[in-house]
């Protein structure tokens, strides 16, 4: 019998597959066979490598995720979530019978290794997810993270990969409508592309990833399979490199979006037909991923045949097959009722498929390959129950000197010149100069829905045509505050992305992140992991905001170095009507210009202190959550009211940051006067205090702007008035700028 070949088929010691080069380590592997009870065959052991790899079975971070994130989300905060943690991504409620699926996930180690195709293949990747819950994707973001930007290897990256997301991206007609592009010599061997992707459909059409139904077929659809990734995302996220280079190099994976457009097309008609049950993504670890995910999801079985997929490259054996990661595919779960339907479907959109299997009854993921069982395993032992390792931890011995090392001992500039030419310096630095050089290269507009983007604070999309309802989105990160103070740091990225999506006037209601960290081995990174982690956690708590999914991306290191601990937060928003989001500068001239918020002397970590002096010490900003739904309620507040004409964070570079930005987006001027605010010209101008915000109002609706300030409890200033071809600030010395001088160089490769 075909079964009682199982255990032959288990390599002999000589011919025994080395575990230790698929990732595996030798407890894993131990386990593994006792779990069979024999050895595993070499298919078997290619599954179970990539399916406990750290990238999809989350073995460093699933305790904390737990603890964390699932024990501290109520009830209550998940009143809005239709969808939660689990699936390809969650989806929230924004009524009317709307739903949102967003997710956010990282494609860091491939960009590196093959910069265009890495950050290309993320793309399709996560807008793969979107597509497996029934929604169409409408938009997508990106949060990119280099290395030193006057390293000549640093835009081998740089360009490779924003043409890699432009390229793929444009071509599926999504619009990129926000992100962050920032440069520090810690990414150097290790870049983060951290994709995201928004889809929307209608309550009744969400869909789950569950292989259910006795007898229900499996099918393989969109391109073929081929040996470009094997073992890519699944393997190599989830090694550090040394040396700059990769300890293992599979190829990345090759994207084709003129395919993935078509099975948008494709897939969004069979859903809107019925003909599935449940439709499958296949991104890391390939097959090996779908066929135990989807049997897990459905308590069920699976038997697939391995010889029936369509191969690119018809030499791959059997383990490969298994481990491809080639883009644009999908697998779905269809009745034998709707099978033809479903292959109508697919000839109509002239896209290939082959039933490989069917969903079984018997608990079991059983795969043959040419007449021979390769595979016979509990599925939720290679989806669901892989190894859970409770790593130690321990505070840095260095972190205490670096958070003593504060900017207060720096030499603050003298007003006057010395302050002039600092705020040129810090708006003229790679991370603080437009980034117009990027976001010019990204269709933002296609489609027509797109109300804001960058360089506004949150992009907005306008969901129902009909009465305008849409949502924004905006996605933050500081890795220097992070690395500063790990649970602070993950506060500042969620308070950050709670306050640019209030700043546009939507209302926040779901977060999802990507958590970019380093070795999980190494007891110094791993806590920086835990705290972020209880930072996030307790955040959201705080603010009463679920975390819906996303993805937690480790080893994250060249050799020694590791990165600046990045945990990014993309924070969903609604807002009733799109017309009143508010942009991030003014067009109009005589409006009055108004701070929100309290100015305190807090300049560790700043721009100013890593531009000026190289220096990154001290403690980050105090994160004060009350205060941000405070501001919060007030800028939601003045921009349904339709007051607000102009509105943005306080962030990184402080308020001459804001007001530079505020001035550049349609390059009108304006006067301020920094005196109302108590701090000096110095600190006015640079502090990063949170909870903080610049708006611009007609003048006759600035006592509404007092009352409503008043009525939240946040400080009020009036600032100045737009207006004139340059930027003049009072304080206690006059500074102009022609709005010429403000723009920097577009950052470029250091020339030999």
């Amino acid at each position: 019998m075909i079964h009682d070949t199982v255990a032959n088929a288990a390599a002999t010691p000589d011919q025994e597959m080395p575990y230790a080069a698929l990732g595996l380590k030798d407890n894993e592997y131990a386990h593994i066979k006792e779990l069979l009870g024999r050895r595993p065959t070499n298919a078997e052991l290619a599954m179970y490598s990539v399916m406990w790899s750290e990238h999809c079975s989350y073995k460093s971070s699933k305790k904390h995720l737990k603890e964390q994130f699932g024990a501290k989300t109520t009830k209550a905060m998940s009143k809005h979530l239709l969808v939660g943690m689990g699936q390809n991504a969650g989806v929230v409620d924004i009524g009317d019978g709307w739903a949102v699926t967003f997710k956010v996930e990282s494609h860091n180690s491939p960009s590196y290794v093959e910069p265009y195709q890495g950050a290309a293949t993320g793309v399709g990747g996560i807008v793969r997810d979107i597509i497996a819950m029934g929604a169409r994707p409408v938009a997508v973001m990106d949060q990119l993270r280099f290395g030193d930007p006057n390293e000549s290897d640093t835009w081998r990256v740089v360009n490779g990969a924003i043409s890699g997301i432009a390229g793929y991206g444009n071509s599926l007609g999504l619009p990129n409508i926000g992100g962050e592009v920032e440069f520090d010599s810690s990414y150097q061997g290790n870049p983060l592309v951290n994709a995201l992707a928004v889809g929307v459909m209608r309550h009744e059409d969400i869909h789950l990833a569950n292989a259910e139904g006795v007898g229900n077929k499996i099918v393989l659809f969109g391109a073929r399979t081929g040996g470009d990734g094997i073992g890519g995302a699944s393997i190599l996220a989830s090694e550090a490199f040394d040396g700059g280079v990769p300890t293992k190099r599979p190829s990345v994976q090759v994207g084709d979006p003129f395919m993935e457009k078509v099975l948008i097309e494709c897939c969004m008609e069979l859903f809107r037909d019925g003909t599935v049950e449940a439709i499958q993504d296949l991104g890391a670890a390939g097959i090996s991923c779908a066929t135990s995910e989807l049997a897990a999801n459905g308590g069920s079985g699976m038997h697939v045949d391995l010889e029936e997929v369509l191969l690119r490259d018809p030499t791959l054996n059997a383990g490969e097959i298994l481990m491809s990661e080639s883009q644009e595919r999908m697998m779905a779960v269809v009745s034998p009722e709707r099978l033809d339907d479903f292959m109508a479907i697919i000839a109509k959109w002239e896209v290939e498929a082959s039933v490989i299997g069917e969903v079984t009854g018997n608990g079991r993921l059983t795969i043959d390959h040419d007449g021979h069982r390769i595979v016979d395993v509990d599925p939720t032992t290679v989806a669901v129950d892989g190894p859970v390792y409770d790593r130690p931890y321990s505070r840095p011995s260095w972190q205490d000197d670096l958070q003593a090392d504060s900017a207060d001992r720096l030499e603050w500039p003298e007003p006057g010149d010395d302050l002039r030419e600092q705020i040129i310096q810090v708006l003229h630095s790679p991370n603080q100069a437009p980034k117009d050089w990027v976001t010019s290269q990204y269709d933002r507009f296609v489609r027509g829905n797109t109300a804001l983007s960058q360089p506004d604070d949150a992009g907005v999309i306008r969901v129902d045509e009909e009465t305008g309802r849409g949502v924004a989105i905006s996605t933050d990160a500081n890795g220097w505050f992070t690395k500063l103070d790990p649970y602070e740091g993950a506060r500042q990225a969620l308070a950050e992305s709670y306050r640019n999506v209030a700043t546009v006037g939507a209302r926040p209601l779901a977060v999802t992140d990507c958590l970019n960290f380093g070795n999980p081995e190494k007891p110094e990174l791993m806590w920086q992991l835990v705290k972020a982690m209880e930072g996030l956690a307790d955040g959201c708590a705080e603010l009463g905001i679920p975390v819906t999914g996303g993805n937690v991306s480790l080893y994250n290191s060249s050799g020694e170095e590791s990165i600046n601990p990045t945990p990014v937060v993309g924070m969903l928003g609604v807002l009733d009507d799109v017309t009143v989001a508010s942009p991030s500068g003014w067009v109009e001239e005589g409006l009055a210009i108004v701070a929100l918020g309290d100015v305190a002397a807090e300049l560790d970590g700043s721009a100013w202190a890593r531009t000026v002096h190289d220096h990154l010490g001290g403690l980050p900003p105090a994160v004060n959550l009350a205060r941000e739904v405070a501001l919060g309620n007030v800028l939601i507040a003045l921009a349904e009211a339709g007051i607000t004409k102009a509105a943005h964070d306080v962030s990184n570079g402080g308020l001459i940051q804001t007001v530079t930005d505020m001035v550049l987006r349609n390059r009108v001027g304006a006067s301020i006067d920094v005196r109302p605010l108590g701090a000096g010209d110095f600190v006015s101008l640079f502090s990063e205090s949170q909870a903080r915000a610049v708006i611009a109002v007609d003048e006759e609706h600035w006592p509404v702007v007092v009352a409503a300030a008043e009525a939240e409890g946040v400080t009020v200033s009036r600032i100045g008035t737009t207006g004139g071809r340059r930027l003049v600030i009072e304080g206690e010395e006059t500074y102009s700028f022609l709005i010429d001088e403000l723009v920097g160089p577009t950052p470029r490769a250091p020339q030999n």
